[in-house]
């Protein structure tokens, strides 16, 4: 089967199911995973399909399939684990301030902090400061606002009327899809105004975000890749992939 024919029927049996995911795609066209995604960028550039984490669905479903906390705690969580080990090596020094985004991979982080140094924490993240409320060597600051169930993010005007007086020494930053064209972005409004006034905030900022993000472009851009100072991905990153943002002056760390 050529590229092209390919393309053509993972189209029609997205558009079809209502979703399909890379490995489900990879084996029922016999090719590898990397092949697969490659598909699904030419399709969603197409406009055919939309990329999502983990797999593809019809362009009409595309705000109807933003997952919640429960669903992406245990999706590509190995990668999530060896992404967070590698993050904990960015941690400052004691006396530093580091602020948390809300997240499964970002809570893998605030979960692995070492306890040999003290740490001011920010975070807007509900499991996360219930996670370091009890550690000794963390003083720790919850972003207050409304909540959202989802994503158990604090989100809102009182959370960027905070983050709007704060200096961080650095951020930790989860994204739902990161591109050349599009920047980081995210399903939600409110939580792209959020993770753009953290941004702002930091001196350095590091983005977790596994290796199925990296193409994929979601409703609400919180920032251009100019301020990202570091990505950590794992091990399925693309040489294309990696090459086009090292070229916007992004430190990649593969875990």
């Amino acid at each position: 089967m050529y590229a092209e024919e390919r393309q053509q029927a993972i189209a029609s049996l997205v558009n079809s199911r209502g979703r399909a995911s890379v490995a489900e795609l990879a084996e029922a066209y016999d090719v590898t995973t990397e092949t697969v995604r490659r598909d699904l960028a030419a399709l969603d550039r197409a406009g055919l399909v939309r990329r999502v984490h983990g797999g593809a669905v019809p362009v009409r479903a595309l705000r109807l399939v933003e997952p919640g906390v429960g669903e992406r705690e245990n999706t590509r969580a190995e990668f999530k684990d060896a992404i967070a080990a590698a993050a904990v090596e960015f941690i400052p020094v004691t006396g530093a301030s580091v602020l948390f985004d809300a997240g499964t991979t970002t809570s893998r982080i605030a979960a692995a902090l070492p306890s040999d140094r003290e740490l001011n924490v920010v975070t807007n993240s509900v499991p996360i400061a219930a996670l370091l409320a009890g550690m000794p060597s963390v003083s720790l600051q919850l972003l207050g606002g409304r909540v959202r169930g989802l994503t158990q993010a604090a989100v809102g005007d009182q959370v960027l009327r905070v983050l709007d007086t704060l200096r961080v020494d650095i951020a930790f930053i989860g994204t739902n899809g990161i591109s050349v064209r599009h920047g980081l972005s995210t399903p939600d409004s409110d939580e792209a105004a959020v993770k753009r006034a953290m941004i702002a905030a930091a001196n350095y900022v590091v983005v977790v975000a596994d290796s199925s993000k990296i193409g994929c472009e979601e409703f609400a851009s919180f920032a251009p890749l100019s301020r990202v100072d570091t990505l950590i991905t794992d091990s399925e990153l693309s040489d294309a992939h990696r090459d086009e943002l090292t070229e916007q002056g992004i430190e990649v760390v593969v875990a």
